[in-house]
């Protein structure tokens, strides 16, 4: 890496992305399915193209998602959102190709306005797979998704499709494989009258071993069953592993332990993982020195982990956070002013493209 590029910086590795991108062309091939980006998880669009040219599109959660989809990567555009209100719904109708919704309620209000375009209704199964409540989608009083199948069932005339998302990142087969056929026994009966179903996202199918022949062939045989077009929304699956957080140690204090404060913050840069209490990956060869490594916030939790490094820190260390590209870029806030994380692309011919870099006027635009 160019020792001139100051940290932090988010890299994005493209022929990593590739390596992803491949494994959605075999699904796709030998499945049937089609898969778009889900852009709650990653949105950097200076890598649009190269995803365009591998995926189907991508899903949204709110109007400037879509916009962003539909401006940048083209191809369909799908959106659901827990509740549109009406001025959305007037700019969503002309450039979405799918619009899901998350109520009976909400499909009758907007349907007279939508009902040229394809529609959906999410539906939540009842059970699911995530291993934080706060991701369980199907936990006890979620609002997402129709729970009542004779409720569905009354509005399959304005519907042609419906989606399941009720994963978050399962990487057991088994554990998929049960699920998948308990909701076609479930609504068997629905599949039969609707056109289209997304199965959603939060599935590992792009990591090693992952049995992609057995995948493949569990949604081929159910398309071909039902006559019926399957779509998958893999977000962090589209990304995984692509992406480092690069960071510079600026100060070792010690307080029992040897505390390295690195340039960045997991509030501010990771911020899904102080979300879920869970350490940020490092680049690094375990070995007998421990040290935890911080953020420069004045959050007291502003901690990426605890870790057993091989060689010794040392003031101007660079420390690499692996696995860094979903749930970050779009997450990232400037709380208490932090500096922003560039935003670097190493392109497949491997050379190095800084697509964004952030500046004090940044932060002011984003004030008030």
């Amino acid at each position: 890496m160019n020792k001139k590029i100051k940290t932090p910086y988010y890299i994005i590795d493209e022929n990593k992305l590739l390596n992803n991108l491949k494994k959605i062309e075999y699904i796709k091939t030998n499945s049937g399915a089609k898969l778009v980006l889900a852009l709650k998880c990653f949105s950097t669009l200076a890598v649009f193209d190269l995803m365009s040219k591998y995926m189907d599109g991508t899903t949204s959660s709110s109007l400037y998602e879509a916009k962003l989809g539909y401006d940048y990567f083209g191809k369909e555009t799908h959106v659901f959102s827990v509740a549109y209100c009406e001025n959305d719904i007037e700019i969503l109708k002309s450039i979405c190709s799918k619009i899901i919704f998350n109520s009976i309620s909400q499909l009758n209000i907007f349907y007279n306005k939508v009902k040229h375009v394809k529609l959906g209704l999410r539906i939540n199964p009842g059970f699911g797979f995530s291993q934080f409540d706060l991701a369980n989608s199907t936990r006890k009083y979620s609002r997402l998704g129709v729970t009542s199948e004779n409720e569905i069932i009354s509005v399959l005339n304005k519907i042609s499709g419906v989606m399941f998302h009720y994963n978050c990142e399962n990487d057991n087969f088994k554990i998929f494989e049960y699920m998948f056929d308990k909701i076609i026994v479930k609504y068997e009966q629905i599949f039969k009258k609707i056109k289209w179903v997304s199965f959603g996202g939060g599935l590992y199918f792009t990591k090693e071993k992952y049995p992609l022949d057995k995948f493949c062939e569990k949604l081929e045989n159910f398309s071909k069953k039902y006559n019926i077009q399957v779509y998958l929304e893999p977000g962090e699956s589209s990304i995984l592993n692509i992406g480092e957080l690069v960071t510079t140690v600026l100060d070792i204090v010690k307080n029992v332990k040897n505390i390295a404060i690195v340039d960045a913050s997991i509030e501010a840069h990771m911020p899904d993982l102080l979300i879920y209490r869970t350490s940020a990956k490092i680049d690094a060869k375990s070995g007998k020195n421990e040290y935890i490594i911080a953020g420069n916030s004045c959050l007291a939790g502003d901690i990426f982990g605890k870790y057993k490094l091989s060689r010794k820190l040392k003031i101007g260390s660079i420390i690499r956070f692996i696995d860094a590209a979903g749930y970050t870029i779009v997450k990232k806030n400037w709380f208490n002013g932090v500096a922003m994380p560039s935003i670097i692309i190493k392109r497949l011919n491997g050379k190095i493209e800084m697509v964004r870099k952030f500046s004090y006027y940044d932060f002011l635009k984003n004030l008030s």
